[in-house]
């Protein structure tokens, strides 16, 4: 009967373990003075510290560093522009929206009636192989609901969305009701991620600019002018700015927001996708002489 007693006077219940504090004296000191991080701030510090100590890799590291901006951002930061969204009009025919499918490669589309803003569904891809097998079968047979968000919805509350209704594509609605753009899991997941190319992307040159199919070209925020007015050409240049980025920013009067256009010298960007308050990739294109006349 003593050892069930001693065990009840020491503060521990007859039977149990006490559990072991393996940590020294010096760690539990530096915990107590030191608790950790406060703020954000502190956190992203902490995390760079802990790459620069070899705790975590640089990819790990990128990868917390999005998941703690991801809180902050919403469906307007990361949405596609309704002017460069993909749309059907289902009033066309089989074969105008199978070319349509072919040309940009994307496995949803949103289908409008009379006007762009006017979205009634969306139409997977694979669905056109149903109507191949039933040429009589319409495309509004094949729709899908679409899922309307405001522009204010943070990207958090989305990702679970897109989750739990298996949905991979969101049409974005600003504060008037009017159609703003879509987004996509795959866009929120490059929040935290990074890019993340596919098939239809052709492989990067040594400059950091990619072809696309449909010749334009996908250039990195951060290139140099230089490699921009080797690859084009061109003769841009600002003084005190080395990167493409900064350059349209700089005549832009702010960082563009994604889908926005601007027109630098012979050239058009189009914001692909931003982060962390800079364009990732613009889209350029060679503007024509009546173009750049109009401008």
């Amino acid at each position: 009967m003593s050892e069930p007693q001693q065990s009840y006077r020491s503060g521990r219940e007859p039977g149990r373990v006490a559990q072991q504090d393996h940590r020294t004296l010096f760690e539990r000191v530096i915990e107590f003075i030191s608790p950790g991080p406060d703020s954000r701030d502190e956190l992203m510090e902490t995390l760079a510290d802990a790459e620069k100590r070899e705790l975590i890799d640089p990819e790990s590291r990128s990868m917390l560093e999005g998941v703690l901006r991801m809180a902050d951002l919403t469906a307007g930061d990361a949405l596609v522009a309704a002017p460069r969204m993909d749309l059907l009009d289902i009033a066309s025919t089989y074969d105008e929206v199978l070319a349509t499918v072919i040309d940009t490669g994307h496995s949803r589309f949103p289908v409008f009636e009379g006007e762009r803003d006017n979205i009634i569904g969306v139409l997977m891809s694979k669905d056109l192989l149903k109507v191949q097998r039933s040429p009589d079968l319409h495309l509004r047979t094949l729709l899908r609901p679409a899922l309307f968000v405001p522009e204010s919805k943070g990207l958090n509350e989305l990702l679970r969305d897109f989750r739990s209704n298996r949905n991979h594509l969101a049409i974005v609605i600003d504060e008037f009701g009017a159609l703003a753009g879509l987004i996509t899991i795959e866009d929120v997941l490059e929040e935290i991620v990074g890019e993340i190319e596919d098939e239809f992307d052709d492989k990067v040159n040594e400059s950091g600019l990619y072809t696309l199919a449909d010749g334009s070209c996908r250039v990195p925020g951060d290139a140099s002018i230089e490699a921009i007015n080797a690859h084009f050409a061109i003769d841009l240049a600002e003084e005190g700015i080395e990167t493409i980025g900064g350059l349209v920013a700089h005549r832009n009067g702010r960082v563009p927001r994604r889908g926005e256009i601007v027109d630098v010298g012979p050239l058009r960007f189009s914001v692909m996708l931003t982060r962390g308050g800079a364009v990732r990739w613009f889209k350029v294109v060679r503007l024509s002489l009546d173009e750049m006349a109009g401008g």
